[in-house]
């Protein structure tokens, strides 16, 4: 194993594991972020038995957990009809105590963070990075970074580092966290549908920093060229065409005052051929990125992470532990993508369809095994077995 300068690019997820992976491994490490002050973006997220593998590692799995929900099914019905077309269970999957965590960004933030910040890795805030040049990254504001022996691009779907690939989505969602009411499984993640196009969501995301009461994520399937006729009608019209949807909704349409209390999330798919090249490595949405029906985002970016680590202190050289890296998580990541591309039209679309047949096909058969163990392991991340390549295992009790 050789021992490197390493920088990385981005905050996130991917970005924060990585610091503090490759930092216990006696690497010299410095992460750079573009805001002022390092902070989170966005609403809920779900970290699946795969990314609590990672945070397992690293000693913080119960402490996410602690500060997120557990989640043990995900329920959809579509409407007006009321057929359920969800209904996936971790208990499927045969592993007691087997679930998934809705937590809030800033609770998964906070906790990567903090434990960065009592590893000593620097953070130099204000970097917003446009490019990279032997081996420094160039700042927008003409500045540029000390020479890193590798840099690790964790800058997300539109990183400026990444070659331009993919598609962006015809849909985003609208996100807001607000204060957990009754009326919901607080054990699930429900949603309702009318066919692909209009879809509504609710996850359960426990205790947010600074929030006396437990959260909920909700969110609002949305097409972007429609975002800004959205923002002209007000919230009223939308509130009551959600409220007529998913009449539970109302106490949480109730606390949504101002637009601004909504964040819109723009979708793209897309996966870089080339995720490592001279000292330069990509992971987490910087390589792939894809719709969040199948809830894989932050897991996957975790999952790239921890083969970074892996892969840098079994091999000799860097050139073969960034090949080792990309080889490790490859076949997951092209999977994965695959899969994505396959069942997001069916949710997330303007077809007609794809909803028909998943409205009439899935009732009836997405209670039979093995649909039933297969639709477990491809919400979980364990689909296509991606856990023992890394060396990792699922997680007790998680």
């Amino acid at each position: 194993m050789g021992v490197y300068d390493i920088g990385i690019a981005g905050c996130g997820p991917a970005g924060l594991a990585a610091a503090l992976l490759l930092a216990r491994d006696g690497h010299r490490v410095r992460l750079y972020e573009r805001f002022d002050s390092p902070r989170p973006v966005g609403s809920g997220l779900m970290l699946q038995p795969t990314g609590l593998a990672v945070l397992a590692q690293l000693g913080l799995a119960g402490v996410a957990t602690a500060a997120g929900k557990r989640i043990e099914r995900l329920f959809g019905k579509a409407e007006p009809a009321g057929a359920t077309v969800l209904d996936v269970r971790y208990e499927w999957l045969g592993k007691p105590g087997l679930c998934g965590v809705g937590i809030h960004r800033s609770a998964l933030f906070g906790l990567l963070h903090d434990a960065v910040a009592a590893a000593a890795v620097p953070i130099e805030t204000g970097r917003a990075v446009r490019a990279v040049a032997d081996g420094r990254l160039l700042f927008d504001d003409g500045a540029r970074s000390r020479r890193h022996g590798l840099l690790v691009d964790c800058l997300g779907a539109n990183s400026p580092l990444a070659v331009q690939s993919g598609r962006n989505l015809a849909y985003g969602a609208l996100w807001a966290s607000l204060d957990w009411c009754d009326g919901f499984d607080d054990r699930a993640l429900e949603q309702r549908y009318v066919a692909a196009n209009r879809m509504t969501g609710v996850l359960p995301i426990g205790q947010a920093p600074g929030r006396e009461r437990p959260q909920a994520a909700f969110f609002w399937l949305l097409r972007a060229d429609r975002l800004p006729a959205w923002h002209r009608s007000g919230l009223d019209p939308w509130k009551t065409e959600v409220r007529a949807l998913w009449p539970a909704t109302a106490p949480l349409l109730d606390q949504l005052i101002v637009p601004e209390q909504l964040t819109f999330a723009r979708y793209a798919h897309r996966t870089l051929r080339r995720p490592a090249g001279d000292r330069l490595i990509h992971i987490g949405d910087s390589w792939h990125s894809t719709s969040p029906q199948l809830g894989q985002g932050a897991n996957m970016a975790l999952l790239d992470a921890w083969a970074l680590a892996r892969a840098l202190r079994e091999e000799e050289t860097l050139e073969r532990g960034l090949e080792r890296a990309v080889s490790l998580r490859r076949f997951h990541v092209r999977l994965y993508q695959a899969m994505s591309a396959v069942f997001t039209p069916a949710y997330q679309s303007d077809g007609r369809v794809l909803p028909f047949i998943r409205d009439r096909i899935v009732p009836p058969f997405g209670r039979l095994w093995p649909a039933t163990r297969i639709q477990a392991a491809m919400v979980s991340g364990t689909f296509g077995g991606p856990l023992k390549p890394l060396g990792l295992d699922l997680p007790r009790g998680a």
